[in-house]
């Protein structure tokens, strides 16, 4: 099967917290080279697309555009444009809180609309009452992402799910998702890649969020053991990726 775009996870995939993954930007020069599109499908909210092209750019040396990257942030605002509402709470970094402002939409910590909830470094508990007295109130609770862990040189470490499930364990309230590997992010991501679904193949390491995200949804799949889901995993793995690489130096292209 020859596909004629990309899908691809970051974090594990491309680079492992700081450290690069020297067969990640292998890959994503020959897709440049072949002129195949791709687009980075990633659930860290921590980064605008800007600053994920400028990382990408700066500390590994793969020069891609932001309009190249699609994170659940934006998959985010895009569901609050879509759902009504116009008032926010987040637990979340620049990359959630600055975007979510710049959409429209405004801060409230009392009453607000949404409560969003995402990947924290600065996380503290009374963000997180803040939280759940807003969702008691009333407000609609969105978890960016349930990525329990985030695979880093230091190595796995707690995720956005993890905060998640903090407050929907306060709450009693379960969460919208909106990332990997709900159908959110991925019927967005398909669109603004302009392919069909049989055309594209979504590549990454996590099989709870980058796999599912293509198996529910109709998408083909590569998972690269270079992150988060180990080798010794894969023979258990309740649906089988379509494809399964050691790295991804091994892909092939054209078959």
């Amino acid at each position: 099967m020859t596909y004629k775009g990309y899908l691809i996870d970051l974090d594990g995939t491309i680079y492992r917290g700081s450290e690069p993954i020297p067969a990640g930007k292998r890959f994503v020069e020959a897709l440049q080279a072949r002129q195949l599109p791709f687009l980075f499908v990633t659930n860290n909210t921590t980064r605008t697309p800007e600053t994920v092209a400028d990382r990408l750019k700066n500390e590994f040396d793969i020069h891609v555009g932001p309009e190249t990257v699609y994170t659940a942030t934006l998959a985010t605002i895009d569901y609050m444009r879509a759902h009504g509402g116009t008032s926010f709470y987040a637990i979340g970094e620049t990359g959630l809180i600055d975007l979510l402002l710049e959409a429209g939409f405004v801060w409230e910590e009392t009453t607000p609309d949404y409560v969003v909830v995402g990947l924290d470094n600065q996380v503290t508990y009374e963000k997180f009452v803040t939280a759940t007295l807003a969702i008691q109130k009333g407000a609609t609770f969105i978890g960016t992402n349930p990525d329990k862990n985030i695979p880093t040189e230091r190595g796995l470490l707690p995720g956005a799910g993890a905060l998640v499930s903090f407050v929907a364990t306060a709450t009693q309230v379960e969460p919208i998702f909106i990332g990997k590997p709900e159908a959110v992010i991925m019927e967005a991501a398909v669109a603004k890649i302009g392919l069909k679904k049989d055309e594209v193949l979504m590549v990454g390491d996590n099989y709870l969020t980058d796999i599912r995200a293509g198996i529910d949804n109709g998408l083909d799949t590569l998972l690269v053991l270079t992150g988060f889901t180990p080798k010794a995993e894969v023979p258990e793995l309740p649906v089988a990726p379509t494809f399964v690489l050691d790295s991804l130096d091994e892909w092939r292209f054209e078959s």
